[in-house]
């Protein structure tokens, strides 16, 4: 785990790199509705199963074990695992490695595992990469910002952060991870920031459900509404009026 010892984040630059996103004009028209078109697919509507004491994650690990255990015996085919917080805290990487590798093998061959971070209790970005790094050495499937329970979930400079995780194991270890931010996305308008994130720090491969997901089905009714003023040559409907809100 010397990778992990040695990363450092440089939090101006991030943030110089997430509000450069958010400054970006908002694409018009047909463009607009291709885009949240593609928004639309990767929201995620999907059933799962969430094990491990969510939210935090601090039951004894055999508990959290047989949790998985029980969910893929009884027909799971997505986990959503929680790491220990404390773990990254106080930096007990291998120890963080254990667990979550175990977890992966409770889920056996049939179950895809996610692994929340709850970012927003990590104390620092430089612990986001490193947590991040050390789930997909583990053998995650997804990493994901938050359980929505923290007081910060997914934003940019989180996202950016962990994008970066994911680009750096697949140029070391060839093994593309998927992502998922969760908690604060509301509007269309993020949708579309989010996707323009993993275009440009990802690119086009991660842009599907396989490797991208929006942990925000009330995201859908505003992406509606936006079609909807775009098909409607610009009308704008009431939220109340979609059968998704």
């Amino acid at each position: 785990l010397g990778w992990i010892a040695q990363a450092r984040i440089n939090l101006p630059a991030v943030n110089r790199r997430a509000a450069a996103i958010q400054s970006r004009k908002t694409v018009k028209n047909q463009w607009q509705a291709a885009w949240l078109l593609r928004a639309v697919t990767c929201i995620d509507l999907t059933t799962l199963s969430v094990a491990t004491g969510f939210p935090t994650g601090l039951y004894p690990l055999s508990t959290r074990l047989e949790e998985i255990k029980y969910a893929v015996n009884n027909g799971a085919t997505e986990i959503d695992i929680v790491l220990d917080r404390s773990l990254v805290l106080e930096h007990r990487w291998q120890e963080l490695y254990q667990e979550i590798q175990q977890m992966k093998e409770a889920c056996g061959e049939t179950a895809h595992m996610k692994t929340i971070l709850a970012v927003g209790d990590l104390g620092s970005l430089t612990n986001v990469y490193k947590a991040s790094l050390v789930a997909m050495m583990a053998g995650s499937d997804f990493i994901k910002t938050s359980t929505g329970k923290e007081g910060v979930n997914a934003t940019l400079p989180v996202g950016i952060v962990m994008c970066r995780a994911i680009a750096d194991y697949h140029l070391r270890m060839g093994y593309r991870v998927g992502f998922k931010p969760a908690g604060g996305i509301r509007t269309a308008k993020d949708a579309l920031s989010w996707l323009c994130l993993i275009k440009e720090e990802l690119g086009t491969k991660w842009l599907s459900p396989h490797l991208f997901r929006i942990g925000a089905s009330g995201v859908l009714t505003d992406v509606e509404r936006q079609l909807f003023h775009y098909a409607s040559k610009g009308s704008y409907a009431a939220a109340h009026e979609f059968t998704s809100s």
